[in-house]
C-alpha cells in the first residue's frame, strides 16, 4: 500500500461529481485510507472537476495553490470532466502530479500508487469516443440524503455544452443493477435519494428498459422513503413520468427541475435544444394541472451569442408569465471546442450580468410566492442533520426549505408540520402537528 495514508477530496460542479467522489472516497477507505478534511494535513488531494463555466477551471486553479500551501509534500490528483478535456494544460499547473481522465479516474489509487515509486507527474486519459463503461455511484456521508448516478454521458450536442466531449455517450447499468446500488443505500441510515447523471431522461438510450419503467421499480425499494429526481429534459419528460411520480408513485415526491435555457424559439434552436417553448410551456401546464402545489425550478442560460435584448425579453417574460418556483441562472460563457464559441453576435460580458441580476431578481420573487401558495397547508419535513446556529434546516416534499430552532432529536426524521409564515430570510417557518 502507498505510504501516504491521509486523503482529502474536493468536488467542484454538479450533484454527479459529488456522487462519484464518494463513491471514489469509499474505495481509498477500503484500501486503507484515512479520508481527512481538506485542511487537516492530508498527504493525497483530490480534486474533482467541473468544466461547465470558466469560473469552476479558476476554481481548481485556486484549489492547487490552497492545497499546496497546506502540505507543500503531497501528491495533488485533478479528475473529472475539465481533467478529460485539458489534461495537458491541467498537467502545467504547478503543484499538479496526476491527471486522470473520465474512466481512468476509478483507477485513481492504482495509479497514485505507481507514481510513487518515481517523482514524474502522471497524465493518464482516454479517447472520450471510446468510454463506454457505466460506473455506479453514490454518494454517503450526508445522514439525510444521498445522491444516486443512474446514467452518465451525454448523446444530445448542444451548441454551448462541452460534457459530451468531457463525459461521452449516454450510457446506464441495467435497472436491475441500479436497484441493486439503490438497495446498498437502503441499508443505511439515509431518508432520501436524489436521482442524478448527465441526461437521466435518457435512460435506456431507446432501447428496451427506460427511465419510466426505472423509477417504477425504485419506488418498490424499501427502507428509502423519498426519491427525487434531479434534472431531467423537457422533451424525455413524458405525460406517463408525471402521471406516475405525481397519482401514482409511493416515494416520488412533487418537485421536478427542468432545464429551459431559453425562452425564445430562435435561440433554442440555435442551442440545438430538443424542443420548443410550446412543448415546455406544455410540461409545466401539465404538472400544475395535476399538482398545484409541486415546486417546479428552471435552468437558464443568459447572454447566448444572438440573444439581444428583444430575445432576453422573450425569455424574461416567457418565465414570468410561467407558473414556476425557481431559477438556476448560468450566464453564458465560451468553452473551448463548442459550436456557439464560433458564432457571432457575442453578448458583452456586462449586459450578460445585468441580464443575470434581472433573472436573480425573478427567481427571489417566484420563490417568494411559491412559498407565499403554500402558507396555512400541511407537509412533511425531512430535517437535516446540522446544527446551524442553532437552527436546524430541512426540506418539504415539494421542496420548501424550513426552519426551527435545533433540536437533536430532530436530525434525519420525518415531521408532519402546517406552513406557518416566511422568515425575514425567506425562509417558511412551521408549526408541528404529528410526527410521521
Amino acid at each position: 500500500m502507498n505510504q501516504y495514508k491521509k486523503v482529502a477530496f474536493y468536488t467542484l460542479g454538479c450533484k454527479l461529481n459529488f456522487s462519484e467522489t464518494s463513491t471514489i472516497a469509499r474505495s481509498f477507505e477500503d484500501a486503507g485510507y484515512a479520508k481527512v478534511k481538506f485542511d487537516e494535513f492530508p498527504d493525497i488531494f483530490v480534486i474533482n472537476t467541473c468544466s461547465v463555466t470558466e469560473n469552476a477551471d479558476k476554481k481548481c486553479r485556486q484549489l492547487v495553490k490552497k492545497a499546496r500551501k497546506i502540505n507543500p509534500d503531497s501528491y495533488i490528483a485533478i479528475i473529472g470532466c475539465y481533467a478529460q478535456l485539458k489534461p495537458e494544460e491541467i498537467a502545467e499547473i504547478q503543484g499538479v502530479n496526476i491527471v486522470l481522465g473520465a474512466n481512468e479516474k476509478f483507477d485513481i489509487i492504482k495509479h497514485i500508487e505507481q507514481l510513487d515509486s518515481h517523482e514524474e507527474k502522471a497524465v493518464s486519459y482516454g479517447k472520450i469516443k471510446e468510454v463506454k463503461e457505466f460506473v455506479p455511484s453514490f454518494s454517503y456521508g450526508d445522514r439525510t440524503r444521498s445522491f444516486l448516478k443512474i446514467q452518465d454521458g451525454c448523446d444530445y450536442f448542444c451548441t454551448f455544452c462541452t460534457i459530451p466531449l468531457a463525459r461521452g455517450k449516454s450510457r446506464n447499468a441495467t435497472i436491475t443493477e441500479t436497484i441493486e446500488e439503490a438497495e446498498k443505500i437502503a441499508a443505511t441510515e439515509i431518508k432520501e435519494v436524489v436521482l442524478t447523471g448527465v441526461n437521466i431522461g435518457d435512460f435506456g438510450q431507446g432501447g428496451k428498459e427506460n427511465f419510466f419503467g426505472l423509477i417504477k421499480e425504485l419506488d418498490k425499494v424499501n427502507s428509502i422513503d423519498r426519491f427525487r429526481i434531479s434534472s431531467i429534459e423537457p422533451n424525455l419528460l413524458s405525460n406517463e413520468i408525471i402521471d406516475f411520480c405525481l397519482n401514482h408513485a409511493k416515494k416520488f415526491v412533487p418537485h421536478f427541475h427542468i432545464p429551459l435555457q431559453s425562452g425564445s424559439d430562435e435561440l433554442l434552436k440555435k442551442m440545438r435544444r430538443k424542443y420548443l417553448s410550446e412543448l415546455y410551456m406544455d410540461r409545466v401546464a401539465q404538472i400544475k394541472r395535476i399538482n398545484p402545489d409541486t415546486c417546479i425550478g428552471v435552468d437558464v442560460i443568459v447572454g447566448f451569442p444572438g440573444e439581444s435584448d428583444e430575445e432576453f425579453m422573450k425569455t424574461y417574460n416567457f418565465l414570468k408569465d410561467l407558473d414556476i418556483s425557481y431559477l438556476h441562472v448560468f450566464t453564458y460563457s465560451e468553452r473551448a471546442n463548442t459550436t456557439a464559441n464560433k458564432m457571432d453576435e457575442v453578448v458583452p460580458m456586462h449586459v450578460r450580468k445585468d441580464r443575470s441580476k434581472m433573472l436573480h431578481i425573478l427567481s427571489d420573487k417566484k420563490k417568494r410566492a411559491f412559498y407565499e401558495s403554500q402558507v396555512g397547508k400541511e407537509g412533511t419535513v425531512l430535517w437535516e442533520s446540522e446544527n446551524n446556529d442553532g437552527w436546524i434546516y430541512g426540506f418539504t416534499e415539494n421542496y420548501i426549505k424550513m426552519k426551527q430552532p435545533y433540536n437533536e432529536v430532530a436530525e434525519n426524521t420525518f415531521e408532519n408540520v402546517l406552513f406557518d409564515k416566511i422568515d425575514s430570510d425567506g425562509l417558511m417557518i412551521s408549526k408541528s402537528l404529528v410526527s410521521a
